[in-house]
């Protein structure tokens, strides 16, 4: 029988699986996810109880802009925060549940939270 090594990425999965047993989106509050790889950053906005992802951003979405050039990766992931807090207000979503997804409230998962709460979302 093989032991899985306790890598950075297992550790992550595994503190996400514990968030994800307690948090689950609603069509009225549905769950704002957040992914942070190495050079990008993705939210999305997900109804939990029937599978949908009601809106997403990412850095990929503001790749062609050029304000995105020159900017820290925290600066960019206030940008994507705003962007997908715009897209759930358009759909009439103001309460969200957030959902770090394993990774520490801190620095771009910190910054693209309280950028959504700057453009209007409540969680």
């Amino acid at each position: 029988m093989m032991s899985r090594k306790n890598t950075p990425r297992v550790a992550r999965k595994r503190r996400h699986a514990r968030v994800r047993a307690k948090v689950q989106g609603t069509a009225t509050r549905p769950r704002l996810c957040v992914f942070r790889s190495l050079n990008h950053i993705y939210a999305q906005v997900i109804d939990d109880s029937q599978g949908h992802t009601l809106t997403a951003a990412s850095t990929l979405d503001l790749r062609e802009k050029a304000e995105v050039n020159g900017k820290t990766k925290t600066a960019v992931a206030q940008m994507v925060g705003t962007l997908v807090a715009q897209g759930a207000l358009e759909k009439g979503i103001s309460d969200v549940i957030f959902d770090r997804g394993g990774y520490k409230y801190h620095g771009r998962v910190k910054a693209l939270a309280e950028a959504a709460r700057q453009a209007g979302l409540r969680f």
